[in-house]
């Protein structure tokens, strides 16, 4: 695509002032020289311009700017090529929300670039980027066998560092598709490469949110899992990565839940590093631990009724809230007939502001727990 059609598509989005798109955009297109300075200049000027769609959320643009500076990047040494398609496609796949085969189309086609061009490297780090963003936008399938056709290459390179990221991504998908003996595997291999070499503290971390998710998955273990979560916590705070740091402390709280420990909850949320994340994912965290204390379902309903999105965007959080949900149904239910030797279904359902059906097959089993603790 030439250099006028984005620039009338850029304009045309209202980017920003026509005479700064021209500015960049002249200089992105300009001719190919072999001075130093010049190729400097376009080099700047690709990356500004790429900031400026992002930051408009022009992610088709970035794509066809993209693809109009490919005969500069052969024209330039090969690392200093792989760096900047790597900061363009990176701000391309950061752009919020957004259609996303647009940014699975735009790692495809830099792939196929640079298999054609025979840039080894660029490939398998794009295509690692590519396995992370079909996680993201939950394709695990996809995820998973790219993966495994990926580390099964790296290995015979001996690609330590992206075999790294790349198992770390096979956990994941494996996770979510409920193999989670595969997501196990890939995990202890990526955490096994990792304690032999020095490893970015963000990589580190999201090691560590990994192996918080896996022992509070099946294993349940919540208090190995509180320090995993912990440890991934100071490891985004201290490259302040406020989302994922985020993620970690709301997981944090999630397990003092799950494990009973509700007044720890707000001591963490006391915490001088933690009140700098405030916002509706923790406000949630603290009415549902509120809710378990008072061993209240409708407390609980009430506060799933005001923070939905919160507790079920998450995959995570949702996977232990259906868990939590029914817990907290029996341990209500044992609560109300305690001081009682007969109860009505129908009293109790009403009580608890749920439907008789759901009550009634859960009250045998609360009959037992009551009974139990009674011995």
């Amino acid at each position: 695509m030439s250099g006028g059609t984005l620039m009338e598509q850029v304009s045309s989005s209202h980017v920003q002032g026509v005479e700064d798109v021209d500015r960049l955009m002249s200089l992105v297109h300009s001719p190919l020289s072999d001075n130093e300075a010049d190729i400097k200049e376009r080099e700047e000027s690709l990356m500004e311009l790429g900031k400026l769609l992002a930051s408009k959320n022009e992610a088709e643009q970035l794509r066809v700017l993209i693809q109009d500076a490919r005969p500069f990047f052969i024209s330039i040494g090969a690392p200093k090529a792989v760096k900047i398609i790597r900061s363009l496609v990176e701000l391309c796949l950061k752009i919020p929300g957004g259609d996303g085969e647009v940014k699975v189309n735009l790692c495809q086609e830099c792939i196929q670039w640079a298999t054609d061009q025979n840039r080894l490297y660029l490939r398998q780090v794009l295509q690692a980027r590519l396995v992370r963003l079909y996680n993201d936008l939950g394709r695990f399938t996809s995820a998973s066998v790219l993966a495994n056709e990926l580390i099964r290459e790296l290995k015979r390179l001996d690609d330590k560092d992206l075999i790294i990221e790349v198992q770390l991504e096979l956990s994941k998908s494996c996770y979510n598709l409920a193999s989670h003996s595969k997501a196990r595997a890939a995990l202890v291999s990526a955490r096994t490469t990792a304690n032999a070499m020095y490893v970015p503290p963000a990589l580190q971390a999201a090691l560590d949110m990994q192996s918080g998710i896996l022992h509070a998955g099946d294993d349940r273990d919540f208090k190995t899992a509180f320090s995993y979560f912990f440890e991934s916590f100071e490891g985004y705070d201290s490259v302040n990565d406020k989302i994922e740091g985020l993620r970690a402390l709301k997981y944090m709280l999630l397990c003092q839940v799950m494990i009973g420990n509700y007044d720890e909850v707000k001591t963490l949320m006391m915490h001088k590093t933690a009140m700098k994340y405030s916002s509706t994912e923790l406000d949630a965290m603290v009415a549902i631990s509120e809710a378990a204390k008072k061993r209240s379902m409708s407390d609980f309903n009430a506060a799933f009724g005001r923070f939905r999105d919160e507790l079920q965007c998450d995959s995570v959080i949702r996977k232990h809230f259906n868990a939590l949900s029914s817990t907290m149904l029996e341990k209500d239910l044992c609560r109300l007939v305690e001081p009682y030797s007969q109860v009505q279904i129908s009293h109790i359902a009403k009580c608890i502001g749920m439907d008789v059906d759901k009550v009634e097959r859960t009250a045998h089993l609360a009959a037992v727990m009551f009974v139990t603790r009674q011995n």
